[in-house]
């Protein structure tokens, strides 16, 4: 029995840090959206027992430390379904340790595939609730589309849909320790906040230019020296036409939204020339409801 799907990447609209809470974690409130940027995962499941994971990259892991791993052993401690060595394949697209939510979304498109295979119908709500398990923006990823996320980032409401934009991503050649970025997180000193209650209201009226303007990621007034390029890059987009633009998660991604697409692509030729890992993309609907 083999399956294959997509694994959708994911954007911070607005990443907001509320609280540090009673079990150390921390309280976020954001928008996520998911866009068109995407791994490729195949999942067999074949008569037996073990579970192995070919991403072809020797710097991820092929055990149980991948998430991808965690939601297949998950699924099954959900359903008790028994009996199977299941192979996963991983086609990476999304560039990991970026903010972009891939390794989230491949855990997320395993529990799909899983649930397609053998046909257990869980549905959203469920995969979600499995998902909760296996990392905090899984749950999000398996449905995707234009959510609030509240909690750990677990915590999820449906949001209008933003318009139809373009997106231009561009990642920098480093990487941001998450652990290392909440360490430096003091709530009461923050200073700059993203408006998402604004942009909540500005998806209602379907007003692409007041979510962009009011998008912002607490994490970017914490980053380590030698982390110029974030902003280098969000000054590039708005210089070539983003409505706004902002670092992803926990970064180092950056991205900006576009209506046009003549200006999307002219952002990225010339982020291209000096960064590798630079995407174009689309927003995109629910995965599942």
């Amino acid at each position: 029995m083999v399956e294959t799907g997509l694994a959708y990447a994911k954007l911070n609209i607005s990443l907001d840090i509320v609280s540090k809470m009673d079990d150390g974690y921390h309280n976020m409130k954001m928008v996520m959206q998911s866009i068109n940027l995407c791994d490729e995962i195949t999942v067999e499941c074949v008569s037996g027992s073990g579970l192995k994971i070919d991403s072809g990259l020797p710097y991820l892991p092929g055990d149980e430390r991948n998430i991808a791993s965690k939601a297949a052993l998950a699924y099954y401690a959900h359903t008790g379904i028994s009996g199977f060595e299941t192979k996963i394949k991983i086609e990476k697209r999304i560039p990991v340790c970026a903010g972009l939510g891939g390794g989230s979304a491949d855990g997320a498109c395993v529990l799909r595939l899983l649930d397609r295979i053998f046909q257990t119908n869980l549905g959203a709500d469920v995969l979600e609730e499995i998902g909760r398990g296996v990392g905090s923006d899984v749950p999000f990823c398996i449905a995707g589309g234009t959510r609030l996320a509240e909690g750990r980032g677990d915590v999820l409401a449906d949001l209008a849909p933003i318009p139809d934009c373009y997106v231009v991503i561009c990642k920098p050649p480093f990487s941001c320790s998450t652990p290392e970025l909440f360490g430096r997180i003091r709530c009461e000193k923050i200073r700059a906040r993203p408006d998402t209650d604004g942009i909540v209201a500005a998806l209602a009226a379907g007003d692409l230019n007041g979510v962009a303007r009011r998008m912002y990621n607490v994490f970017e007034d914490v980053l380590p020296r030698g982390s110029r390029d974030v902003n280098a890059i969000k000054y590039a987009l708005n210089d070539h036409g983003a409505l706004g633009a902002a670092m992803t998660g926990s970064g180092p991604a950056v991205f900006g939204l576009f209506i046009d697409e003549g200006e999307a692509r002219a952002a990225f030729a010339h982020l291209a020339d000096r960064y590798k890992d630079t995407f174009i993309a689309e927003t995109t609907g629910k995965i599942m409801v």
